[in-house]
């Protein structure tokens, strides 16, 4: 299955973690760290899945899924807990969870957890023979590890990849240098905010026909980086 999955946690590292398995799962994903937002991105994205913490701040997962299940977007829910304790488990799932995990947990058995509950659900679709995340004329492709740029294979540093799945992935998002470094973690663990100034003029030099007059690797002054053209 193929599916947009709308991941609320609160820990930045552990949703990056999220993020990345969905993506190579041929996923697309949003990510919101409390409770508030999760319920906004919910109403607005209509996911097909919510991979919901119940920890989360300003509200909490419980009134979250409360909320979800009150409400006419029936959208499955998959609990992330860090509470072994029965009664906890057992108040989100009467609250309309379809399913829990308990944390720590395997990221392998997160994506199997999550398939199950979008095949129970019918959610997603079936997984397509070509799984890259397109935006704005680019294709990124997890599995192969490719990047085309209007049907031109681009080579792309493990870095450059990285940024680019992430931001393939949510095209017109704004993000920040912190998030786009926190992408390439794993791949290259010694940038830092300002190496990402170096990796997004590399990849404009690839994919843009004048890399001095952007026009799908903007930058929004004061804030960051996006991708703009949207989806095909």
């Amino acid at each position: 299955m193929r599916a947009h999955v709308l991941v609320a946690e609160d820990d930045e590292m552990q949703a990056e973690l999220i993020r990345r398995s969905l993506l190579a799962e041929g996923h697309t994903a949003t990510v919101v760290h409390d409770g508030a937002a999760a319920l906004d991105a919910a109403r607005r994205l209509r996911p097909d899945l919510v991979v919901l913490d119940l920890m989360l701040p300003v509200i909490d997962g419980f009134a979250v899924c409360r909320v979800l299940r009150g409400g006419d977007e029936d959208i499955p829910v998959l609990m992330l807990t860090a509470r072994s304790a029965e009664d906890d488990v057992l108040l989100g799932l009467e609250l309309g969870a379809d399913d829990y995990i308990t944390k720590p947990y395997s990221p392998r058995e997160l994506m199997a957890r999550i398939r199950t509950v979008l095949r129970r659900s019918g959610r997603g679709r079936g997984r397509p023979d070509d799984p890259a995340v397109r935006a704005a004329g680019i294709a990124v492709d997890p599995v192969r590890h490719e990047v085309r740029c209007d049907g031109t294979l681009v080579e792309c540093t493990p870095g450059e990849f990285q940024i680019l799945l992430a931001m393939a992935a949510e095209p017109e998002r704004v993000f920040t240098r912190r998030q786009l470094l926190q992408a390439t973690r794993g791949f290259d663990r010694s940038s830092t905010e300002r190496a990402v100034d170096v990796h997004i003029m590399n990849l404009r030099r690839k994919i843009e026909a004048d890399p001095r007059r952007p026009v799908r690797l903007l930058t929004v002054f004061g804030v960051g980086y996006k991708l703009s053209g949207g989806r095909p």
